[in-house]
């Protein structure tokens, strides 16, 4: 499983990087092509529009990879900060600030997204900031606790006795020991990311024509199921793919991480 990850990991960066050498051209319009099968022009085929499905592929992913990377950065950003002064200070710091991570804990993440997205307008800077508005959360109440615990060890102690000031007891002897944990977090949430900024792209919410997406792209697709079928197993398949494979990836670095077993 984890040579099949990296080998799809590859594959779809590779892919990325020869379509930016080619230049495809992922809004260029052919009336005569529309909905034709793959063929030696169009080697995935093209859409209701006669654009070549791969290039848009190509441009989805892309895509996909900014939004899921710059999400997850500043929601990993905000909830680890969140975290750590909650779980350091404790008392009514760690009372407040997880009593505002209930609240926000309490809404189903996609459906704030979708209300935020529909009150902004759709954008990729809306976009973003619609993901970001519940992303922080997990990575909060994964922190705090972590630091509850860390905050209490001998270490930590040692050096709070011997003067060392609040910045440096988290960021050298907190934060380090929060870094495997952090980094199988982000791993799924690039996951999760893509999945929803395929959804607001299906609903409409996301990224616009012409840019390429591949929630709009799988919303094209379904209209000509019966007459095109091709072109929604294309875009579903290369979904499915790269989800798995950010999992699959994110499962072995849960279990290459973990001391327990690795004993």
């Amino acid at each position: 499983m984890k040579k099949f990850s990296l080998f799809i990991l590859g594959l779809w960066l590779i892919a990325v990087l020869l379509g930016r050498l080619l230049q495809l051209n992922p809004t260029q319009i052919d009336l005569n092509a529309i909905l034709s099968n793959p063929n030696a022009q169009f080697w995935l085929g093209a859409d209701d529009l006669g654009r070549s499905i791969l290039a848009r592929l190509l441009r989805g992913v892309e895509v996909s990879f900014l939004v899921a990377i710059t999400v997850t950065s500043i929601t990993m950003a905000v909830g680890v900060l969140i975290g750590l002064i909650a779980g350091f200070y404790g008392g009514k710091v760690d009372q407040l600030l997880m009593q505002i991570t209930d609240i926000f804990l309490a809404f189903p993440g996609i459906l704030l997204a979708i209300a935020f997205a529909a009150v902004l307008g759709a954008g990729l800077g809306n976009l973003i900031m619609a993901l970001c508005l519940t992303g922080w959360v997990s990575y909060a109440r994964l922190t705090r606790g972590q630091t509850l615990s860390l905050r209490n060890r001998q270490h930590v102690q040692a050096a709070e006795s011997l003067g060392a000031s609040v910045p440096r007891l988290i960021l050298r002897h907190i934060l380090p020991l929060l870094a495997s944990i952090l980094v199988v977090e982000a791993t799924y949430s690039l996951a999760s990311v893509m999945i929803a900024e395929a959804s607001l792209s299906f609903l409409g919410l996301g990224i616009q024509a012409p840019n390429a997406s591949w929630g709009a792209m799988l919303r094209d697709a379904v209209r000509y199921m019966l007459v095109a079928p091709h072109y929604v197993l294309i875009v579903g398949t290369s979904l499915m793919s790269l989800i798995l494979a950010i999992n699959l990836g994110g499962d072995y670095l849960r279990d290459a991480l973990d001391v327990r077993t690795n004993e």
